[in-house]
């Protein structure tokens, strides 16, 4: 619970963070169109069969794709949402998981991480998008420690129930 309560307060803070020089590297996508992940206690919702497996990229470096379209209403930089998500390093280690707690969570999206305030404004109210946050818009070279190390990139799953 202490490492969950440190992490919430960690990941609720804005950054201030300076650009990295570390370019971004195209991977696979960890996820395919299909059945959800099976290995969390609570998975991830459905992902449209027609989801792209492309990422696009936005000029601040955010890439994303859109894995459950919403027509509903996308938030604003300035809105509270109510996600369930999971976030992993590039070697796969999950280092938060709002499924496997069992319970979503609500935050301001001006409190948080510049790549989630700017990705969580691509997708609608009801929909599932995947985002791989470079450091420069994450935690840059100081990290969060321990759980996040400096200058990572970081991905994450991200359903959005609510808009609040």
């Amino acid at each position: 619970m202490t490492k969950f309560l440190l992490f919430t307060l960690m990941f609720c803070l804005v950054s201030m963070v300076s650009p990295d020089n570390t370019s971004a590297e195209d991977e696979k996508p960890i996820l395919k169109p299909g059945p959800a992940d099976s290995q969390e206690k609570e998975a991830p919702g459905s992902i449209d069969e027609d989801a792209s497996a492309e990422f696009k990229k936005t000029e601040s470096g955010l890439k994303y794709r859109i894995l459950r379209k919403s027509d509903k209403a996308k938030p604003k930089a300035t809105d509270k949402v109510q996600v369930h998500y999971k976030g992993w390093l590039d070697n796969k280690t999950i280092f938060d998981s709002s499924y496997r707690r069992g319970q979503k969570i609500a935050f301001p999206l001006n409190r948080v991480i510049p790549g989630w305030t700017e990705g969580m404004q691509l997708v609608g109210e009801g929909g599932m998008i995947e985002l791989e946050i470079p450091s420069k818009i994450g935690y840059g070279p100081r990290g969060a420690p321990p759980t996040i190390p400096g200058n990572a990139t970081l991905h994450f799953i991200v359903e959005l129930f609510e808009i609040q």
